[in-house]
């Protein structure tokens, strides 16, 4: 292997190793011929994708396809930072070629496939799923992509089934965690959601997102928020629903004292659900910092 290819593969190697600020400074200094390859931009562009660097990743990737022409892999990073970007049109057109040159590649179906899930083209993304699932049906790419499509639909149960079937096919792969932490934060079950934002956190320790998220979960798995684990399961408005509901119930029912009993109840649960957070989290991050 000549020293310009030792080079790039270990670039390549550290971005699986998941260090991609390394990968970056790595790339910086290949020479001059080197640095312009298509796979210096390959990897450039995955380099800043891990970063969540989306104006990065649109300006290399439309440097290297100016340079190089149409490639699938700078195609999908550009249409994966788009998507980001809001840019949804760009998008799609960006997905589209790289699907003409690539059209069985899993990592391109699922790009495209969590594109229609943000735009609500939910139908669609789930036969471009069906087609990801075929080829290659345990890649982490594919669980994630129907855990988006599950969640754009609103479908908390089947998010929580996807999230489990992901973390039985990974149990250690750190995205794997953070979804089941999602689902279970989603259904209110915040101790559950905060252990596995732990261990996402344990298992990739550069990505601040699941250290956030770890956090979070704490607080609102403190014991003064239990009271409020009803408010996290069934949101807002259906809580609050269901409380005035049994309130008009009670009094249409001439059980007026226990309804005015329940709604001083709910007063006092509104009152705490408004100043016991931002008391627990302050507590909370008193302890993390000490």
């Amino acid at each position: 292997m000549t020293a310009p290819e030792v080079q790039l593969a270990r670039v390549a190697q550290l971005l699986e190793v998941n260090r991609p600020e390394q990968a970056l400074a790595e790339v910086d200094r290949l020479p001059a011929p080197l640095a312009t390859s298509l796979l210096a931009f390959r990897l450039r562009a995955g380099a800043l994708t891990v970063l969540d660097r989306w104006d990065d990743v649109v300006a290399v990737a439309r440097q290297g396809l100016a340079e190089h022409g149409p490639d699938a892999e700078l195609l999908g990073r550009l249409g994966l930072a788009l998507r980001h970007r809001r840019e949804h049109a760009l998008a799609e057109r960006a997905l589209l070629d790289a699907l003409a040159i690539e059209p069985e590649n899993p990592w391109l179906l699922c790009q495209y496939a969590d594109l229609c899930s943000a735009v609500g083209q939910t139908d669609k993304a789930e036969r471009l799923l069906a087609r990801a699932a075929a080829i290659a049906p345990d890649a982490p790419v594919v669980f994630a992509s129907r855990f988006q499509l599950a969640y754009a639909r609103g479908d908390d149960r089947a998010a929580e089934r996807v999230a489990r079937e992901f973390l039985g096919a990974w149990p250690d792969n750190p995205v794997a965690l953070a979804l089941h932490g999602v689902a279970a934060a989603q259904r209110g079950r915040v101790g559950t959601a905060h252990r596995a934002f732990g261990q996402a956190a344990a298992h990739d320790p550069t990505d601040a997102d699941y250290a956030d998220a770890a956090w979070e979960t704490r607080v609102y798995a403190h014991p003064l928020l239990l009271p409020l684990r009803p408010l996290y399961r069934l949101g807002i408005f259906r809580t609050w629903m269901l409380a005035v509901g049994t309130i008009v119930l009670l009094n249409a029912a001439g059980l007026k004292v226990l309804g005015g009993l329940f709604a001083v109840a709910w007063m006092l649960f509104c009152v705490w659900s408004w100043i016991a957070p931002p008391l627990v989290r302050r507590m909370v991050l008193g302890r993390w910092r000490s």
